[in-house]
């Protein structure tokens, strides 16, 4: 199912690095980011989530929430966190139902592996309302961080 600008985010509970449930419904009164990775160590996805990293101020100075999630165990995102110094939660959907509820994920994606999540992009504004949304079909694009950070500028506005 694929998600739409205009309707409720679909709530969800994953656990961070920390093995604490983060749940999206909590997140009410601030703007949200969800961003979705395939896999945790890649090239693109550690160049996307250093991306954030590195400019987390601009995202702290429009009152965004940023949450990577990807289908990695919360043991493997939290090597992957420490080892690239993310200054964001990571969530684990181990059991694939948020990727699968946001219509984002692989059936078949590379090396015969199931049900990995695409790269996607999730704006979720302070009622839960979704505001952007982004799928990409192909792991190695990034998502339009241009696009992302307007909307969040102008939900902040």
């Amino acid at each position: 199912m694929a998600i739409e600008i205009g309707q409720a985010a679909p709530d969800f509970s994953l656990f961070d690095t920390t093995k604490n449930k983060v749940t999206l419904s909590e997140q009410k009164g601030k703007n949200v980011l969800l961003l979705f990775f395939p896999q945790a160590f890649t090239g693109v996805c550690t160049k996307e989530l250093c991306a954030i990293r590195d400019d987390i101020a601009k995202y702290s100075n429009v009152n965004a929430e940023i949450f990577g999630i990807s289908v990695d165990s919360v043991f493997t995102l939290g090597k992957f966190k420490e080892d690239q110094h993310y200054n964001f939660p990571l969530l684990s959907d181990f059991n694939k139902e948020v990727s699968t509820a946001y219509g984002t994920i692989y059936t078949d994606w590379i090396l015969e592996m199931k049900g990995v999540s695409k790269r996607s992009a999730f704006i979720i504004d302070k009622e839960g309302v979704i505001q952007y949304a982004e799928v990409l079909e192909s792991a190695g694009d990034m998502p339009n961080f241009e696009a992302i950070n307007s909307k969040l500028e102008q939900l902040n506005g």
